[in-house]
Order: C-alpha cells, then sequence, then structure tokens
C-alpha cells in the first residue's frame, strides 16, 4: 500500500515510525514531515492544512491510504475531499469533527445518549456567564468551544482564577473566535486517562488507554500545556472499566453520530475521568493524542496499517489489536518558555548512542546541517519496560545526556503511578 501520512509533530512522527514497519507497506509520505519523520518516511512541502494541495498529491501518487494526524485538517474536511476524488481516509468527516471542533456539540451528543458527563452550560454573553460563575462558584472548569490547540481549557481553583480565564476567553479572545462560546462545568474528581478507539461507523474497536500530564511543570504546576508526557497502560483503568466506558460513552454515542447521519470513521478519543460513580466523559478529540499515541505505538505489537486501513474501509469486525506486557512513557522536551513565548532556532545536539530509546520529533528541523528546535514541544523520549519505573529510567538517563540548554522537560512523568 501508498500511504500518505498528514501532519507535522510528535504523533505523526509515532505514526510514521509504526506504519514503516508494515509488510503491507509500498511506500510513505508525510506532509510536512519533520527531520525526525524523514528518517522513516518521504517529507512532502505541503501544510497539513492544504486541502487541495493534499488530494491533489494524493491522487498524482496513486495513494491508496491517506491517515491524518491533526484535527484541524479534519474540520476543515479533508476526509471528505480525499473521499469524494476516491481515496480512502483514516479520519472523520468534518460534520463528525465537530465532536471535537464544537465542545458544546460533544455535549449535546453526550446528554443525547445519557452518557456520562460533568453538568454544564453554554454561554454567548460574557455578562451571563459571569453571573452564572457567581452562582456556582469555585473550584469550575472553562473551556472555549471552538479549538484552540489544546489550550482552550482552564480547571479553576478559585474565583479569581475564573474570571480570569472568563476574560481572557471571551473578551480578550486570547483564543481567537474559539472563545466566541464557553462552556462551563462542573470540576470532576478523580483520576484522568484518555482512551482510544478506532471506528468504522457502526463497530468501535478499543485500543489501550494512556495517562496524559498537561500541566507545564513538575507536580502539575504551570500553565495547561498540549502534553509533556504520557505512560500507558493505567493500572486504574481496568479491564471492567474500560468495558463499562465503552458500552456506557463510546459505542451510544457512535452510534448516534450514524443516526444523525455523520457516522464517525476513524479514532475517537476520549478523554474520562474515573470517578466514584465510574468513567465520566470530559471531552472527545476526534484524532490520536500527543504524546498519547507515542506511548500507545511503542507498546501496540499489531500491524497498524490492516486497523487503519479497515477503519477508513467499514470492517473493523473482528480485528483484536495486540499489545506488548511492557510499560511505555514518553517525556516531551519543550523550548524553555512554553506555553508562552519562546524562540525557534536552538541547536540540539546529542541524539545518538543514548539507548534503549526511542526519539520522536515535534519541532524540529535541520538548518545547514544542524538540528534545530522550530516550536514549542520539539522531541519525545520513548521507552518501554518490565515495569513503568524502568521505563522511566530509561527515558530519563537519556534526557541527561541529550544537549539542549535552551530545552526542558518535566521529571516527574509517571511517578505517581510508580509510587503508587
Amino acid at each position: 500500500m501508498k500511504v500518505l501520512v498528514v501532519g507535522g509533530g510528535g504523533r505523526e512522527h509515532a505514526l510514521c515510525w509504526k506504519l514503516a514497519q508494515s509488510p503491507l507497506l509500498e511506500k510513505l509520505w508525510c506532509a510536512p514531515g519533520n527531520a525526525g519523520i524523514a528518517s522513516v518516511a518521504e517529507c512532502v512541502d505541503l501544510g497539513a492544512e492544504d486541502i487541495p494541495g493534499l488530494v491533489a498529491f494524493a491522487r498524482a501518487q496513486a495513494v491508496d491510504l491517506v491517515v491524518v494526524g491533526p484535527e484541524a485538517p479534519l474540520t476543515l474536511g479533508l476526509a471528505d475531499a480525499c473521499r469524494a476524488a476516491g481515496i480512502a481516509c483514516f479520519g472523520p468527516s468534518a460534520a463528525a469533527a465537530r465532536l471535537e471542533g464544537s465542545k458544546i456539540f460533544c455535549k449535546q451528543v453526550a446528554d443525547a445518549v445519557g452518557a456520562p458527563t460533568a453538568a454544564w452550560a453554554e454561554f454567548e454573553d460574557p455578562g451571563a456567564a459571569r453571573a452564572y460563575l457567581g452562582r456556582v462558584g469555585a473550584p469550575i472548569v472553562l473551556k472555549a468551544d471552538g479549538l484552540a490547540a489544546g489550550k482552550g481549557v482552564v480547571v479553576a481553583a478559585t474565583m479569581a482564577e475564573a474570571e480570569q480565564a472568563l476574560t481572557e476567553i471571551m473578551e480578550q479572545r486570547v483564543h481567537g473566535a474559539a472563545g466566541a462560546r464557553l462552556v462551563i462545568e462542573e470540576c470532576l474528581v478523580g483520576e484522568e486517562v484518555s482512551l482510544f478507539a478506532l471506528c468504522d461507523g457502526k463497530t468501535a474497536l478499543p485500543l489501550d488507554a494512556a495517562r496524559d500530564h498537561k500541566r507545564a511543570f513538575d507536580g502539575d504546576r504551570g500553565p495547561n500545556t498540549g502534553g509533556m508526557g504520557a505512560y500507558s497502560p493505567t493500572a486504574a483503568f481496568t479491564p471492567a472499566l474500560q468495558a463499562q466506558a465503552m458500552a456506557r460513552i463510546i459505542q451510544p454515542c457512535l452510534d448516534e453520530m450514524a443516526r444523525r447521519g455523520t457516522p464517525f470513521t476513524g479514532v475517537l478519543f476520549a478523554g474520562l475521568m474515573l470517578t466514584a460513580a465510574g468513567p465520566k466523559l470530559i471531552e472527545f478529540n476526534v484524532r490520536f493524542g500527543d504524546p498519547e499515541c507515542q506511548a500507545l505505538m511503542l507498546r501496540l505489537e499489531s500491524d497498524l496499517l490492516p486497523l487503519l486501513r479497515d477503519a477508513a474501509l467499514g470492517r473493523l469486525a473482528g480485528h483484536t489489536p495486540r499489545w506488548r506486557d511492557e510499560a511505555a512513557i514518553v517525556v516531551v522536551m519543550a523550548t524553555r518558555g512554553y506555553p508562552g513565548a519562546y524562540i525557534n532556532g536552538s541547536e540540539i545536539r546529542g541524539l545518538q548512542g543514548l539507548g534503549e530509546v526511542t526519539i520522536f520529533h515535534a519541532g524540529t528541523r535541520m538548518v545547514a546541517g544542524r538540528l534545530t528546535a522550530q516550536g514549542g514541544r520539539v522531541l519525545g523520549i520513548g521507552a518501554t519496560g518490565k515495569t513503568l519505573a524502568e521505563a522511566r529510567a530509561k527515558a530519563g538517563a537519556a534526557i541527561a545526556r541529550i544537549d539542549w540548554p535552551e530545552g526542558f522537560c518535566r521529571g516527574d512523568i509517571g511517578a505517581v503511578a510508580v509510587e503508587g
């Protein structure tokens, strides 16, 4: 098969790395890719949101399957355009991608099937939202309705934090048009996990779960980021809880999307809170998480290509993914200043001979023979082990040998799980 992966981050590097191992693969491209992806796929100078350009390339190269990594091209209709051109695409239509593109739509679908989720309210008027905050108090969660690169959610512990978030999202529009509408919801208590399910419009096939770390600094301090690390599996998310989440959340919502005439094809990523009353839905994403995808690909034993192909073609029934009996961890190295202002172009050295780790590139570029950082999140240091403690030790030893003074990372990814 000839495959085109769309995107240029750590998630796409992990997908390309895994797809490149498939005996079914004839040729692999990635658009636009990055310096690390170039080692396993041919990078194409096309932006992830260049819908006409991507479809034209896929047609010219007789691509058999397009695999879309980020959410933005999905909400812009890349999957629709591919299918209209007769090209199989792993990813939902623009209509189905609203599950991530609109927090309000996600909540409406969950409510329609009685899927357990946090109590919520929606607002277009900042004054009404502020009055509601005054009635419900803190802790409380505020979410920009639209896409905000994973940074549109604020968990406010105090009323002052809630007021500031409301002002920034709705009045200062720090996330642009994404903040035109606001969701204010109950702050759920428990352990958060990310559950992924491959979907072909009717069948939902659970993959394993992972735990993400969103805050920038150790101890879950600092601002929210796109993700500073992840590990898999998660001991708290037992097979019984997974079955409950599939039966009460994933499958009913998949059925509801089909009933609405917008069947969901691709990967459905459910952010869950494991509460005392069972798993509750925090939100849906319509693509693999980043960096959860990296951890999952390190553990996936099955060939990824036929799974993605058959999801795109509506024939997932009968598949059973196999997983390595190992723990996996990914620690993100980011440019100092992230998720705020940072400076691009610093050189990264020392990535060779790091031992039993896999380096996933997110924001890198080769400039005059030098590997440089070109983004906030730049590298993902992945490792596996018989235990999570062993995987953490391998990743930590490799990070200590990387020569990048302008970079930083959290030192406590997975620590709570290891320490019990």
